[in-house]
């Protein structure tokens, strides 16, 4: 990857939406060597998709918990049946796996505290292997969701 590249994923990044021809001028390429190295990119995995960020407020969903999940049984099929489990839930929209304690910390996504406390009741309560959950509510986000640095 050079400084050209780069370019175009910082480009790409601040805007998913921008034409190869408008990439191609804001990049200083020709528009067939602009579209070969998007292409590129896209076929290399260093851009793994496009998507519209969609404002969680707009979508109704006001309340935001991060969970810190920590599980009892670390063997093969109880972290894969818990992964799966986790990946299947709509509200969890951001699951890692950490070294440490906890094991796992979610991001969660709900529309009230009570929402949640339904989630929390009927799915995450009852997750494959966990010992112990602990919740906190996010007040507030502090800046803008960052970007990759390139």
């Amino acid at each position: 990857m050079d400084a050209l590249d780069r370019e175009i994923l910082s480009q790409l990044q601040d805007d998913g939406r921008l034409s190869v021809t408008e990439l191609a001028t804001r990049v200083g390429l020709s528009l067939s060597a602009c579209h070969r190295r998007v292409r590129d990119l896209e076929q290399s995995g260093a851009i793994e998709r496009y998507r519209a960020v969609i404002s969680p407020r707009a979508a109704g969903l006001n309340f935001e918990a991060i969970v810190f999940v920590t599980i009892g049984r670390t063997d093969p099929e109880t972290v894969a049946e818990l992964e799966d489990t986790l990946a299947a839930l709509p509200n969890v929209i951001e699951a890692e796996r950490l070294f440490g304690d906890p094991d796992y910390i979610l991001r969660v996504l709900t529309a009230d505290l009570e929402s949640y406390q339904r989630l929390f009741d009927t799915a995450l309560g009852g997750l494959p292997g966990v010992q112990r959950i602990t919740s906190t509510l996010v007040m507030k986000k502090v800046g803008a969701e960052r970007a990759v640095p390139l």
